[in-house]
């Protein structure tokens, strides 16, 4: 696995994202973003297969089978390991670390796939913000402020379509530009 090269690739998405991405046209016109207004953080746990995104130049390998782990640590953070199939087939593996800003039940997260070490700049650090999520917990969409990083997520490599089609009509409700998202192939199920 290419491990140290995703992870440097994931850890300086964090940095782009913290530096504050230029808005673009789309979001310019629309009301701030925001995150849900409660996350179980618990239950958010487990396995989130990509369905969607916009295109990053971080994730610009993966081919197909992106999906991101998430566990609990003792001390409240989250463990995120994302993985994604190449074009060799190889599987390419990343491991940060998230926490939580705010309440114990805040949606707004931040990230970081830069050493541990590194932790105290507030660079490496990327906002995860929960914008959207189903009662049920198994169809999200996470985002940040900027609007130019959009994952949907689902707990199934395949979603269902009327759902993800409502989705769909909320994110672009909430000025999300639909033109730029882009379908993840799921092969590994």
């Amino acid at each position: 696995m290419k491990i140290k090269a995703l992870a440097l690739s994931f850890g300086l998405a964090a940095l782009a994202m913290h530096a504050g991405p230029a808005v673009s046209s789309d979001a310019a016109t629309a009301a701030p973003l925001q995150a849900i207004a409660a996350l179980d953080v618990p239950r958010y746990m487990g396995t989130w297969y990509e369905i969607a995104k916009y295109p990053n130049w971080f994730q610009k390998k993966c081919i197909s089978d992106t999906r991101a782990d998430y566990s609990l640590q003792p001390d409240g953070r989250v463990q995120v390991i994302n993985r994604c199939r190449e074009q060799g087939g190889e599987l390419s593996e990343a491991v940060g670390m998230a926490r939580q800003i705010g309440a114990a039940d805040s949606a707004r997260l931040e990230v970081r796939f830069a050493p541990a070490w590194l932790s105290f700049l507030p660079m490496v650090w990327g906002d995860y913000w929960v914008i959207d999520l189903d009662p049920d917990y198994q169809l999200v969409a996470v985002s940040e402020p900027g609007r130019e990083y959009l994952w949907v997520l689902s707990r199934t490599p395949v979603v269902d379509a009327q759902a993800y089609e409502a989705l769909l009509g909320r994110l672009a409700a909430r000025g999300f530009n639909l033109g730029k998202l882009e379908r993840t192939q799921q092969q590994g199920k």
